[in-house]
């Protein structure tokens, strides 16, 4: 591109924002051709985007979100300022159609661009550029919409939306759907490698990163939905652990005990190298409830004896009882747990 995007924006949209003619915009093209999915949850009002693709580390280009303002995924010839200026635009009181319209109509080249946006309020605009490599296009639905190019077959995105329609659960677990129902239909004519998922809430706290609930992406996989998933899995295991933390914070401790065993119930041993069940047996152990405690630090120290070590060191940081009666007893456990590896 040859001019300034966000200089252009500001002549289709005379009442855009006024800091998008300040802003420099890399107006650069990377062929990003793929299948996603921009959406709203229209009970807690949280926005998503998702994303798979053949194309390495897919995850810093299409998907972008904020919290109480909207969500975009830019693809095929992707622009990626198509994102920022898009959830600009939404900040500054623009619909999804306005945004997608200013966007367009700065643009030379909009016949190569697939764009999706949704705003808080849950308008959906979408852009198939006329360029985009088939098979191409586009379905939405009530806060949702799910956009593809390149694929193996036409049907991908009319599978997607059946998808998100029908699944359950809350919107990390619908986008997930969306992805699966596209790869099992097909999906991109290349094959797979990279994905992501982001899900923010639907009010902003001032605090942007406790406004995402999920950012997650895989730069490189054979099987990157699957890993994707997992890694969903992961997340929600410890937004339980942190849930656990707060309620210590809070003087819960038996809220605070239930959301440890919860993380912990959710992942395999071999999945955490530990520190799950390490910690929920610290803060039993804690508490005097050592006999409760033991198996817990057993499993941990048997998947890894620096735990043993971790141990001895926790008094010092205010973390444990300075009490080496209790730290023996417990490494003993640990020396038992690690002989019998």
């Amino acid at each position: 591109m040859n001019r300034s995007l966000s200089a252009a924006i500001v002549l289709a949209l005379c009442t855009a924002a006024p800091v998008l003619a300040q802003r420099p915009v890399h107006t650069f093209s990377r062929p990003v051709h793929t299948y996603s999915i921009v959406a709203r949850d229209p009970e807690t009002g949280q926005l998503g985007v998702a994303v798979q693709s053949h194309w390495f580390s897919v995850g810093p280009i299409v998907p972008w979100a904020e919290a109480g303002v909207g969500a975009v995924a830019t693809q095929s010839f992707a622009d990626p300022a198509y994102g920022p200026l898009a959830l600009e635009l939404l900040r500054a009181g623009k619909t999804a159609q306005q945004a997608l319209a200013a966007l367009l109509a700065a643009d030379p080249h909009p016949e190569v661009r697939q764009v999706a946006i949704i705003d808080a309020a849950g308008n959906v605009a979408v852009h198939t550029g006329e360029r985009s490599i088939e098979a191409a296009g586009h379905r939405t639905g009530p806060n949702y919409s799910v956009q593809a190019n390149l694929m193996l077959k036409p049907t991908v995105p009319d599978a997607m939306a059946r998808a998100f329609e029908n699944a359950k659960g809350d919107l990390a677990e619908r986008l997930l759907a969306a992805l699966e129902a596209a790869q099992a239909e097909g999906g991109d004519i290349r094959g797979v490698q990279s994905a992501a998922i982001v899900v923010v809430s639907g009010k902003p706290t001032g605090r942007p990163w406790e406004d995402r609930i999920f950012d997650l992406r895989v730069e490189d996989h054979p099987e990157p939905l699957k890993e994707l998933r997992r890694l969903v899995h992961l997340a929600r295991a410890y937004q339980h652990m942190n849930a656990g933390d707060a309620a210590v914070a809070e003087g819960d401790i038996e809220r605070a005990l239930r959301e440890y065993a919860t993380a912990e119930s959710m992942v395999p041993d071999e999945a955490t190298n530990g520190e799950m069940v390490f910690w929920h047996a610290v803060m039993l152990a804690n508490l005097g409830r050592v006999d409760e405690a033991l198996p817990l630090f057993r499993r941990a120290f048997a998947q890894d004896p620096n735990w043993i070590e971790l141990v001895r060191r926790l008094p010092k940081a205010g973390q444990f009882p300075d009490d080496p009666a209790l730290i023996e007893r417990i490494v003993s456990a640990g020396t038992t747990a690690v002989r019998s590896r």
